[in-house]
């Protein structure tokens, strides 16, 4: 099977280059959009609103007012945070057109922002994508 390939590219060299190159440029252009549009993970935080640790001390929800500027509505951004590990905090709530928060911990896995249900550590809502 080796050798067939080997032949292929022998015989085609321009339209193996062109393969790379578009194969290059396609998961390029796949992780750019998911940074630019899918990603909650790179949004920053902005003004707390509420913080609640989960029954067991493990977790800390806290909530912040994210302000997008002039031309966009508020919206509020949850921030999970684990207490007793080095972990790096991760956003797991995201809703747009909103400027308050209630946090309330359902039990030690799972936490409701503002009627959303969110199972930890590996859960998060996003908005644009319910």
């Amino acid at each position: 099977m080796f050798k067939s390939v080997k032949a292929f590219i022998k015989r085609h060299p321009v339209l193996t280059a062109i393969t790379i190159f578009l194969t290059v440029v396609a998961a390029l252009s796949g992780f750019v959009i998911h940074w630019a549009f899918y990603d909650i993970d790179r949004i920053e935080p902005g003004e707390l609103l509420a913080e609640e640790v989960s029954p067991d001390g493990e977790y800390t929800v806290k909530t912040y007012l994210n302000n997008g500027g002039a031309t966009v509505n508020y919206a509020v951004l949850g921030v999970l945070h684990f207490n007793d590990s080095k972990k790096k905090p991760r956003n797991i709530y995201w809703q747009y057109e909103m400027e308050d928060s209630t946090v309330q911990w359902q039990d030690s896995d799972t936490v409701s922002i503002n009627g959303i249900i969110i199972d930890v550590p590996g859960g998060k809502y996003d908005y644009r994508h319910p």
